[in-house]
């Protein structure tokens, strides 16, 4: 069993565009589906859907109210329960805000991306961080073509790529959140693997 809590959070902004604009991105329905259900899978205390636009929350409420109050919920019950840890904020700073209201404690970001930074954790360190220490992280993800260098860098870790040496490296974000939870929060096996 972890002795860290572990949240998620996917951004939407500040994200770059293919031409590394900073834009705002738009909610994806199937986001909100598939991160969900992995993030109960992993018994994550909360994903966060972050976006500064109301009419976006008002979307997300929309698609998360037909799961849990409507036809839905009743028809797919895994569903509903997915969608019970999903919550929504305007910005990074009220999702900090509101887990350490939840836990008491310090929020650590962990950022995550395609690209190599400096310094990166690796899944090991930062997985046995999670199972023996007692902390909170926060991982972020984000969409677009990324979360901007200056948030990533003002994470407390920014976690390695998971596969920063392949020539096509441009995940859904759906696939790497699947991926990064089974690294972080499932089971050993793959730790013990010399490469």
């Amino acid at each position: 069993m972890r002795k860290s809590r572990v949240y998620i959070a996917l951004l939407h902004y500040p994200m770059y565009n293919k031409r590394m604009d900073v834009i705002t991105t738009s909610v994806t329905n199937l986001d909100l589906h598939d991160i969900s259900r992995v993030a109960r899978t992993y018994d994550v205390e909360g994903f966060f859907v972050v976006h500064p636009a109301e009419h976006q929350h008002k979307l997300v409420e929309k698609i998360a109210s037909y799961w849990q109050e409507g036809y839905g919920g009743d028809y797919n019950p895994d569903r509903k329960e997915a969608f019970s840890i999903l919550k929504l904020a305007r910005d990074l700073e009220e999702v900090k805000r509101y887990i350490g209201r939840e836990t008491g404690q310090k929020v650590l970001t962990v950022a995550t991306d395609a690209k190599l930074y400096p310094d990166s954790i690796s899944y090991k360190d930062l997985k046995e961080t999670i199972f023996n220490d007692n902390k909170v992280f926060l991982l972020l993800f984000g969409t677009g073509w990324g979360m901007v260098e200056e948030l990533i860098l003002s994470c407390d870790y920014v976690l390695k790529p998971i596969e920063a040496g392949r020539v096509y490296n441009h995940l859904s974000v759906r696939s790497a959140v699947s991926m990064i939870l089974d690294r972080l929060l499932g089971e050993f096996w793959y730790c013990s693997i010399s490469t």
